[in-house]
């Protein structure tokens, strides 16, 4: 699909569809790096993030064994 890059203010930007953005899971943040040539935009939220803590805190409690 090809885009126009267009002017937001003294920025520029480029829409992309909502059919995309649902496809990858990508909310209202996201991750703009540059790699190589290209840009990368990526989703901002990690939706395992926080996980290893509550797993810790669980074995800590005892709240990690089978039922």
């Amino acid at each position: 699909m090809r885009a126009q890059i267009i002017r937001i203010g003294n920025s520029q930007g480029v829409r992309i569809p909502k059919p995309f953005l649902q496809q990858i899971g990508i909310g209202t943040e996201v991750e703009i790096e540059i790699q190589g040539d290209q840009i990368v935009i990526s989703s901002a939220e990690h939706p395992r993030e926080g996980w290893e803590e509550a797993f810790r805190l669980m074995a800590k409690n005892g709240d990690d064994r089978l039922l």
